[in-house]
């Protein structure tokens, strides 16, 4: 009997809905055994609305009754800095893997509260070897993970893997498209992946590789002694109803029930519409944010508006925190033109980490752009019905996560900050109970 691996990654926000963070545990639940390893590949504490409101330990509940055996972490794990993640990292049942995260002074970030580079596994009468990598990335994606180092994450999986002794060698792996490399430099049976909301399932050079997507809507099973690769879908399990009950009470438990607007044309949130260009969504966030700004465009990252269950009927004050459920503040900044079509045209560009070549990162209010999502290029860019004037300051109201990462929009960083103004989510909730969110797609972004 060989050791079956059940892999859940980038759940996220799943907590905020408590039925479908109830049929993942059912699911879990109904496919372990002693032959079976549960295994989370990072994000799977945060963001999300009960995250914020609990630093990320409402995840406890559900660790609590599915019992995972091993994780590591992901970007948005440090969601809430540091201290907070060691607590969860010292309650959680599971051993945390993570060989190339470390401290300001070089120690191994939150040994004292159990994490390893690896550790051994034993199912189905076989010993199964774990390492845990996480982005390098991490610090430019996460202002609360500023004081960390994250290390080569290659070379740091190397070494780990030499130490194991174990039948099957596993890394866990929050690189997203970091894994191609990482499966042709490392030995390894398989590399459990996460960081890019889309599913895999291949090989490379011998390793297999795969990753589940965002939402808890998926978990993939896999026989270490074939190499096969079930895939289970989250919402054909029953409910695991003490789980979702715990989320309903944490729910209740915020304050946030408040209904602030009422959508009568349902607002879709799927990865695909988000990426895909323009999206009402999107329309929503970037037009709040000139809303209480004052500022000529509206910009928000396609990435921080969350995928999840449609905005419809009643909108509660919960609801629209989910859409962004981040600490940042909406920031203005003043941009020359030249810049801002540079940040426009990284937007249709293929090198985000964390995404796929052909999508679109940018949600805009104030202007209307042509792409071609084929080249991947834009085309035009008009500014208040104008070209946009390279030689022209605008000012721009977006998070201040774009002015602080590196890795989105490169071309806007935080000397261009001119005010500060209130945290993101409370600014859509104002908007969405002053204005509402019925907004249209009218041709902000258009593919040429």
């Amino acid at each position: 009997m060989t050791p079956r691996l059940l892999h859940y990654s980038d759940i996220e926000n799943v907590y905020d809905s408590p039925e479908r963070v109830g049929r993942l545990a059912g699911l879990l639940g109904e496919l372990d055994g002693d032959d079976a390893i549960l295994a989370g590949s990072g994000d799977n504490t945060s963001p999300g609305v009960l995250a914020l409101v609990t630093d990320g330990a409402q995840a406890l509940d559900f660790y609590d009754a599915v019992r995972p055996d091993v994780e590591t972490f992901g970007n948005h794990e440090f969601d809430h800095g540091s201290a907070a993640l060691r607590r969860l990292v010292a309650d959680s049942p599971q051993t945390w893997v993570s060989a190339n995260v470390f401290e300001g002074d070089g120690d191994r970030f939150a040994a004292d509260a159990g994490v390893a580079p690896a550790t051994v596994v034993e199912a189905g009468g076989e010993r199964v070897g774990f390492v845990g990598v996480t982005t390098p990335r991490t610090a430019s994606l996460n202002p609360f993970a500023i004081d960390l180092e994250f290390t080569d994450p290659v070379a740091a999986a190397r070494e780990a893997l030499s130490d194991l002794d174990a039948d099957y060698s596993v890394v866990l792996s929050h690189l997203g498209r970091g894994d191609e490399e990482l499966a042709r430099e490392v030995e390894a049976d398989a590399i459990l992946g996460g960081h890019v909301p889309t599913e895999r399932r291949d090989r490379i050079d011998g390793t297999l590789l795969t990753r589940p997507g965002d939402g808890g809507s998926v978990v993939l099973e896999i026989d270490l002694g074939t190499g096969a690769v079930a895939r289970h879908e989250v919402a054909e399990f029953p409910v695991d109803e003490s789980v979702a009950d715990a989320m309903r009470a944490r729910m209740a438990d915020t304050g946030l029930s408040e209904v602030v607007a009422t959508v009568s044309d349902p607002i879709d949130r799927a990865e695909t519409t988000l990426f895909g260009g323009e999206s009402r969504l999107g329309n929503f966030v970037a037009d709040a944010y000139r809303w209480a700004t004052g500022a000529e465009v509206g910009l928000q990252n396609s990435g921080g508006v969350r995928t999840g269950d449609a905005l419809a009927g009643e909108v509660s004050a919960a609801d629209i925190v989910s859409v962004t459920p981040f600490e940042e503040r909406v920031v203005v900044a003043a941009v020359p033109g030249a810049a801002l079509r540079a940040a426009f045209e990284w937007a249709a560009g293929p090198d985000l980490g964390f995404a796929e070549p052909d999508w679109w990162h940018a949600q805009v209010s104030g202007v209307e752009i042509a792409w071609d999502p084929d080249a991947c290029t834009v085309e035009s860019v008009r500014a208040g019905g104008e070209a946009l004037d390279p030689d022209r300051e605008y000012t721009v109201a977006l998070s201040d996560y774009i002015l602080h990462t590196d890795d989105e929009f490169p071309s806007l960083g935080p000397d261009l900050r001119v005010e500060r103004h209130g945290i993101q989510y409370e600014v859509l909730v104002e908007y969405a109970r002053e204005v509402g969110i019925d907004v249209v797609a009218d041709g902000r972004v258009i593919e040429r």
